[in-house]
Parts: C-alpha cells; structure tokens; sequence
C-alpha cells in the first residue's frame, strides 16, 4: 500500500475564486489593489447590512428587575421632592387689568376687584396682597396706575411678564405670515413680502410700498407700554431692562433693513399708533428684544411673554407702583391681559407637574418593585425549570427533553 499524502487534493481554480475567498474570510492581500467590483461583495457582506451585529438582550428575571425598579424610585422620589420644592419656592403676583379702561375710577385709587387678581403664588398662606387701580387720560390715551403691595424681598433674578389669554398664536396662518428675510435685514421685491406676509404685505394691490415689518405676528405686537416700578414710600425706581430677555438664537436672526426708505416702508396698522402714518427714523428690529420675544410665537392660547428682567438688584418688601399705557385691544379676542412679577427657579418660572410627574414614577416604580418582591418570595419559579415545559406538562411528565417526531 501506498502511503498516504498529507497534503490536501488539489483542485481546480476558477475566476470566482477570490470574491469567494474575500467573501467568506473578509481578506485580501494588501499588496494587490482591489477595484470597485472587488469591494462591492465586502459592503454587501457587512454586518450592518446583514442585521447580523453583535447585540445583548437582557434576561428580565425577577432578581434583576427587582433591584432596577427599587434604585429607579429611589432615584426618582428624592428627585421629584427636591423640583417640587424648588418650583414652589418660586414667588408671582399677576394682576389683570383688562378693565381698567372701563372700570378704574379717575379721581382715586379704589381696590381691584378680587376676580381681577390672578394669581399670587409664593407668598405666605392667607397673605392677600393689597392692589389697586386707577386709570387716567394723558393725550389722548389711557394710562393705567396699578399700585401694589409686595408681601416680601424678591431675590434677584426678578422678571415682568405680560400674560394673554385665548390668543391663538399657533394659527397656521397666523404663524407663517412673517418675511424671515425681510427680519434678517435683505430688501425684498414687493411681491414676495404680499406672498409670504398677507395680509399685511402690500399696503395697497400693485403698490411698491410695503409694511415693515410686514405679517400678522408683527401687526399684533404686545404695545401696551409698561414703566418700572416706584416704591410709594421712597419714591425710588426699580428698572427693568429688555437686554437679555430674548433667546440668543433669536436674537442672531434679526438685523436692520438695507435700503430702508420711509416711503415705501411704512408703519402695519397697529404700530400706527406708536410710530404715526409714517416712520420719523428705520426702527431698529435688531435691539428691539420685546419684539423678539413676541415673534417667538407660543404654542397654547393663554401664555407669558417676557417683557423685562433685573439680574443685580432684590425688590424689597414695600408697596410699588407701575404705569402702563393702554394701547392693546384684547376685546375683539374676548382675552385678558395681565402684569405679572416673578422670580425663578432652578429650572424656570414656577412649574409644579415635572417635580410631580417625577414623584408619581418613583413611587409606582417602588410600589411594583414590593409586588414583585412579595411575589417572588412567597411563590417563586426556578429560572430554567423542565417542568414548565409545554410538551413536559402536556404528557404529564416530571421532566425530561421534548418527544421525538413520529416516525
């Protein structure tokens, strides 16, 4: 007998050879370059595309899941305490003066009616805040004087709101009617503000004169004008500034209008009462971070907007008083409008649910967790059992591996 060869048969070679080799090894001899034919087999043969990454399923049994429930509440409820307490730490007293036109007297200061007085939040309990009102006609326009009492120091930051109710701002048409390019300050054709801003794009059909700014979000701008506060007693000033109170991705897109002339850029209808028919100089949309604010439109009817912040000096405990020229018509909205002032939290102004929500999941996740526990300690099931199998049980068995197949 002949003796045996180690070596393995030899075999015929064909060109297939090496996509089959670069296919099932994912090699290639680093010396030879490999064209795009060649490397097309390896993408297709990729894990990604294969679904065939690695990947780990966690096994939920009972001693996991128990522990990872407890840790979760324990996480969770100290967390929620802590936001909740924060969040209530947070003082605001708002004040709705949507009357004062028709009902503050004009002789005195008489007391706001109670359903005026919207909310006081973070002030002692059973402390009422003494408010009042009365309104008076400088050229031609109402001024509003609210005269308040603050029950306590206000740490700064401290913020002034303006609050309206029943204002759709999220209204389709009312959020797309604005020119972005006209607000980044590059002049646009008459026809592309009439398209993009109406119904206040053109002033009049075929007219080269525009309304700047141009849309409906601009012609509603909150104009009320509202003065900083000054204490009765020292006849000092607490100053508010707009400086700050607009998202600085906000305020990058804003810039003054290139080529602005008062002739053809005029004033929209409601700013007509603030600027006249005609603009005396360019009003610079770029600095003006109220407007800002205001173009930031809000996605529920009854919303704050940010209308001033002191970030240095605390409100001391006294009684104030605050002028604001009634210029915004909330009436055809059947709305409200309210002053408000605030101070913040952590996490912002005064916000009860997130430190609840957090409360609530930590708690259901400690309550499942001492089911689960209760459960598994008094009727346990070994992971693995044979005798939970269906065809052990179905045959009446105590264990043993599944029926072989009829023959």
């Amino acid at each position: 007998m002949s003796a045996r060869s180690s070596s393995p048969p030899l075999r015929a070679t064909s060109p297939n050879d090496d996509g089959l080799r670069l296919r099932t090894t994912g090699r290639h001899d680093t010396n030879e370059e490999m064209d795009a034919h060649e490397k097309a087999p390896l993408l297709s043969m990729h894990g990604l595309r294969q679904q065939s990454l690695r990947a780990w399923q966690p096994l939920l049994t009972p001693n996991v899941m128990i522990p990872v429930l407890a840790l979760l509440g324990l996480i969770f409820v100290p967390l929620g305490a802590f936001l909740w307490i924060d969040g209530h730490r947070v003082f605001e007293l708002a004040i709705d003066y949507t009357m004062c036109r028709q009902m503050a007297p004009t002789t005195s200061f008489a007391p706001l009616p109670p359903m005026r007085l919207a909310t006081v939040r973070g002030a002692a309990r059973g402390t009422n805040p003494l408010v009042r009102w009365k309104r008076d006609l400088v050229q031609g326009r109402v001024q509003c004087t609210l005269e308040f009492t603050l029950p306590r120091t206000l740490k700064p930051p401290v913020f002034m709101y303006y609050r309206l109710t029943n204002f759709y701002q999220n209204h389709r048409r009312y959020s797309r009617s604005f020119s972005d390019k006209q607000l980044r300050g590059e002049p646009v054709h008459p026809e592309g503000i009439d398209i993009a801003c109406r119904p206040y794009g053109r002033v009049a059909p075929h007219s080269e004169a525009v309304y700047y700014p141009c849309g409906l979000i601009a012609n509603t701008f909150f104009n009320d004008t509202i003065s900083d506060l000054t204490e009765v007693a020292t006849n000092i000033t607490y100053e508010f500034t707009e400086r700050g109170i607009a998202w600085p991705s906000d305020h990058r897109k804003y810039a003054p209008l290139r080529g602005f002339d008062p002739d053809l850029h005029v004033p929209p209808p409601n700013w007509v009462a603030t600027y006249g028919d005609r603009y005396a100089e360019m009003p610079d949309l770029a600095t003006n971070e109220r407007f800002q604010v205001w173009m930031r439109t809000s996605g529920l009817p009854n919303f704050y907007k940010l209308y001033g912040r002191n970030d240095s000096e605390p409100l001391e405990r006294g009684t104030y008083r605050v002028v604001i020229t009634d210029n915004y018509n909330v009436a055809d909205i059947k709305g409200t409008k309210s002053l408000a002032i605030s101070t913040s939290a952590m996490l912002g102004g005064y916000n009860p649910y997130l430190g609840a929500l957090y409360m609530g999941t930590g708690t259901i996740c400690l309550a499942l967790a001492a089911i689960f526990w209760m459960r598994h300690r008094t009727n346990p099931r070994a992971l693995g059992d044979h005798r939970y199998l269906s065809w052990v049980q179905a045959m009446g068995g105590t264990a043993g591996a599944p029926p072989s197949k009829p023959s």
